[in-house]
């Protein structure tokens, strides 16, 4: 249960809806229990439980909805919502606004870039697995990881850079 707020915050990117985000982890914990004899003892857990969740996302989710809205706003909510619960570091009241609006803009952001190249950001800069963990749970070569980890970037920076580039034109003017 250690791994439950990690792998709900990958499929929220996932599914992009609550309801589903909570069944897709349900399903991936009754699938790890019923498997877990092909657990390799000393391995990484964390990685094995996102696999089983990207797999059943791709066999049941992916087919079931291949074109998934970007305005869907159940989603930017539950994604909001998320960081809210995050605790930070000793933020005052307007730290914790300007907080709360930066991580919906990631968020919005997100959502907004194709999913092969939103998957491995969530996976390495906000699961923390190393490229080899997001290959194997990708199924894919760690070249790919890191091309569409770097194209993925590419494409939030594009996302985000408005947004930057006022909140230091307020600043400035600070």
């Amino acid at each position: 249960m250690g791994h439950l707020d990690h792998l709900y915050r990958v499929a929220v990117h996932l599914v992009k809806e609550t309801q589903e985000a909570e069944d897709l982890v349900q399903e991936a914990y009754v699938r790890a229990l019923g498997s877990y004899e092909q657990f390799s003892p000393g391995s990484n857990l964390k990685a094995w439980l996102t696999r089983i969740l990207y797999n059943f996302f791709i066999d049941d989710y992916h087919q079931k909805r291949r074109w998934v809205s970007i305005e869907d706003g159940a989603a930017e909510k539950e994604a909001s919502s998320y960081w809210e619960r995050v605790p930070a570091e000793n933020p005052g009241p307007e730290n914790r606004l300007l907080l709360k609006e930066l991580k919906s803009k990631i968020s919005d952001a997100l959502g907004k870039i194709p999913e092969e190249f939103r998957l491995p950001i969530v996976l390495v800069d906000m699961g923390d697995f190393s490229y080899l963990e997001a290959a194997a749970i990708l199924s894919c070569p760690v070249g790919t990881v890191r091309s569409r980890l770097s194209r993925g970037r590419r494409l939030l920076h594009n996302q985000l850079k408005e947004y930057v580039a006022t909140e230091e034109k307020k600043r400035a003017k600070q």
